[in-house]
């Protein structure tokens, strides 16, 4: 393990076909005005909207909505609950949803009693709250993002063609999340895979980075098994409840700051994957998908033992007379195979990105330093190159 760390995570977490039954005790901890957001109205088709409004009701509470939350959210969506917020004296956010509407009530939070523009003051100055912040409970629909448990908000600016995500701390967490896996089985089978490589792709952003021997990666590997089995069964029957259950509590785990203990961490894919996104308004996990692989491949060489480890632990390949530069291009090649045995997006010209977007997309891209290789922008546009 490196380095010394702390670990404390707020959220209390119900999971389960009853979870929602827990809403109604929380809700009492909390202020009369409620504001409710949601996306774009899938929750009204299935019955979830009536059935929380039915327990706020019953609850006695004032009750305001944000809809329309898309699943990359602006930042003028972000000022329009604010606003809403504020004039109805929104003491507590519910948020119903996938990890977008999640994102976007943490956004509202800090920001409803903030004198600052919250786009410049969170997303381009990345400074942190000195206001009261309203607290925020989830009411989860889709897995992937790990929102119901981290205090990760991302913004998109579609003038400044710029996507950007502020982690916040433990103020900023949800109180408590619901997690019910019966929720996610109305979803298109297109957005259950995104999920589903968003979850992958957060776990490998977290592994691919040091090479000490870091109980993290041991968590990390079997979190990668475990999904990566899930994911296979949730494909040929998206209606499985034991495997939709273990993809949602897996992209829980992903991304709520456990794996990330003692380790570096890298998130370039992720910077990568959102200025494409800020380009394209592509679903997330699609982006992300579309440039991972070139990415890996690219760095690979700088971290080769930790690549032949995934190999070895992960994929489950053979490593008696191999060398670890070749172990380390078949764990790719399975991953890759998976990828399109799921049906991922693997290039991003596929999502709308054009030849005339490189430049821009790479000046949109962040440059971190937790990885193998810190890139420079010749790097990063080789890399959206080889993305095309």
């Amino acid at each position: 393990m490196l380095g010394n760390f702390s670990y404390h995570n707020p959220t209390k977490l119900y999971f389960g076909e009853e979870s929602l039954g827990f809403l109604k005790q929380e809700l009492a901890n909390y202020g009369k005005n409620v504001l409710v957001v949601y996306g774009g109205g899938s929750i009204k088709k299935n019955g979830l909207y009536q059935e929380i409004m039915e327990i706020l009701k019953g609850c006695g509470k004032n009750v305001a909505e944000v809809s329309g939350v898309m699943p990359n959210p602006t930042a003028d969506k972000l000022r329009e609950g604010v606003r809403i917020a504020r004039e109805n004296n929104s003491d507590f956010i519910l948020a119903v949803g996938g990890g977008s509407v999640c994102d976007y009530s943490k956004a509202v939070s800090v920001s409803v009693n903030c004198d600052d523009d919250p786009w410049d003051k969170y997303y381009i100055r990345f400074e942190e709250p000195q206001c009261d912040i309203i607290p925020v409970g989830c009411v989860l629909t889709m897995a992937g993002t790990g929102s119901e448990m981290n205090g990760g908000a991302v913004i998109t600016n579609h003038e400044q063609h710029l996507k950007i995500g502020h982690v916040f701390g433990d103020n900023v967490m949800p109180r408590f999340s619901i997690l019910n896996p019966k929720y996610t089985m109305t979803l298109p089978v297109y957005q259950m895979v995104a999920g589903i490589y968003d979850i992958m792709n957060h776990i490998c952003e977290q592994y691919f980075s040091g090479q000490d021997d870091n109980t993290s990666d041991y968590i990390s590997e079997g979190l990668m098994k475990g999904l990566i089995h899930a994911s296979r069964i949730a494909v040929k029957d998206p209606q499985d409840y034991e495997a939709r259950s273990n993809i949602m509590w897996t992209a829980t785990w992903a991304l709520n700051t456990l794996i990330s203990r003692g380790k570096s961490t890298d998130w370039m894919v992720h910077m990568l994957g959102q200025a494409v996104g800020a380009y394209t308004d592509a679903t997330h996990g699609m982006t992300l998908a579309a440039v991972s692989l070139p990415y890996y491949r690219y760095i690979m060489p700088y971290g080769v033992k930790k690549f032949a480890r995934f190999a070895t632990q992960v994929w489950d390949i053979p490593s008696q007379g191999k060398t670890d530069e070749q172990l380390a291009q078949q764990g790719l090649d399975a991953m890759e195979n998976w990828m399109k045995e799921l049906g991922l997006v693997m290039k991003i010209s596929e999502l709308g990105a054009t030849e005339e977007m490189i430049e821009g997309i790479a000046d949109a891209t962040i440059i971190l330093n937790g990885g193998y290789k810190v890139l420079d922008r010749d790097e990063v546009v080789k890399i959206l190159k080889a993305s095309m």
